[in-house]
């Protein structure tokens, strides 16, 4: 599948938003995209159903075709894995919804919140610790948001308010940029981070009103990508990130250790080298969180840890992202390396 020209994406016509909406959802449609057959990957029905295949047909270009074991493909396939039942996997495993005092946020930390800004995103992973996340009520009216900024405004200590969801950049400039406005308008925070994945599945998105309102804002910008592997990256990302470097956007990427997808130092290693050579700074490298239907993605402690000693015999420190874990109740992500 040919990508898109570059000059798609420097144009102001906001195509992002046609792709956006180009979703490949039935698993049978992406086996025919990638030329496999249901005898090489049967579709988990009931994954399917429970958390529907999303991908936009851009990206399943980068899923090499004929393969059923892609490290892309295994991120995004609806497996019968997931149908295993596994003590200690559970639906809310970081018990956010203690944290969400008004709908749309998450408080969790002391100098920072959360906005789900948007309750969808551009694709469905299937390792999500949210895939369980009560969206519908968490997906506020305008009413409902000056609830969530009137909480931010009454707390000093907040510092940083990030937008995260679903994806952020799913929403349009117009949205954003209110969002946007009302943050800027609280004097006591002074940095807006954006969890996004849009980066990577769909460059596109990164276009010239959004650059350009990012660029005026007078908080300092934090892009946080989410790449897991390599193979996801390409011309189109590194435009992307390229351009949003230029209105000094601070980039980097988190990214999830999973099994069968990027658990080798060769590969994490090639993932850092990667993203450093389109701008991107690793920053954390997280273990799968124990929800409903992950468990077969899941990498041990120690194996981790192993890996990470591996990289830094191999990659100067500022390529060796943070090995780390979220665990519900406490004050910050918890360290393994």
């Amino acid at each position: 599948m040919p990508a898109p020209s570059l000059s798609i994406i420097q144009s102001d016509v906001p195509v992002w938003q046609q792709m956006l909406s180009d979703l490949v959802t039935d698993p049978q449609e992406l086996l025919a995209l990638i030329e496999l057959t249901e005898a090489e990957l049967a579709p988990s029905a009931h994954a399917a159903h429970q958390f529907p295949l999303k991908i936009p047909r851009w990206f399943v270009s980068r899923i090499h075709k004929g393969d059923p074991q892609d490290p892309v493909l295994r991120q995004f396939w609806p497996h019968r894995d997931e149908e295993t039942q596994v003590t200690g996997y559970i639906h809310d495993p970081l018990q956010e919804a203690q944290f969400n005092p008004v709908p749309g946020l998450l408080h969790k930390y002391t100098s920072r919140v959360l906005l789900t800004a948007a309750p969808h995103c551009a694709v469905h992973c299937r390792y999500c610790f949210r895939r369980h996340f009560d969206y519908a009520g968490n997906a506020p009216s305008r009413d409902d948001w000056q609830a969530a900024f009137a909480h931010v405004a009454a707390d000093t200590r907040i510092r940083e308010v990030i937008l995260s969801g679903g994806d952020p950049l799913a929403l349009s400039n117009k949205q954003l940029g209110w969002l946007l406005d009302q943050t800027e308008a609280i004097d006591h925070v002074n940095t807006l981070r954006l969890h996004t994945r849009m980066t990577v599945v769909l460059p596109q998105r990164i276009d010239a009103e959004l650059r350009e309102r990012l660029g005026r804002s007078r908080l300092k910008i934090i892009v946080v990508s989410h790449c897991n592997h390599a193979q996801e990256l390409s011309s189109d990302s590194a435009f992307a990130f390229d351009a949003l470097s230029q209105v000094k956007a601070t980039l980097l990427n988190q990214s999830v250790i999973l099994s069968k997808v990027n658990d080798s130092r060769q590969t994490l290693q090639t993932l850092s080298e990667a993203l450093f050579q389109q701008g991107v700074l690793p920053y954390y490298l997280h273990l799968p969180d124990a929800v409903a239907g992950t468990a077969h993605f899941d990498v041990a402690l120690a194996r981790a840890q192993s890996l990470i000693a591996q990289l830094r015999a191999e990659l100067p420190g500022y390529l060796v992202p943070r090995l780390v874990r979220e665990e519900p109740g406490n004050t910050s992500k918890t360290p393994y390396a």
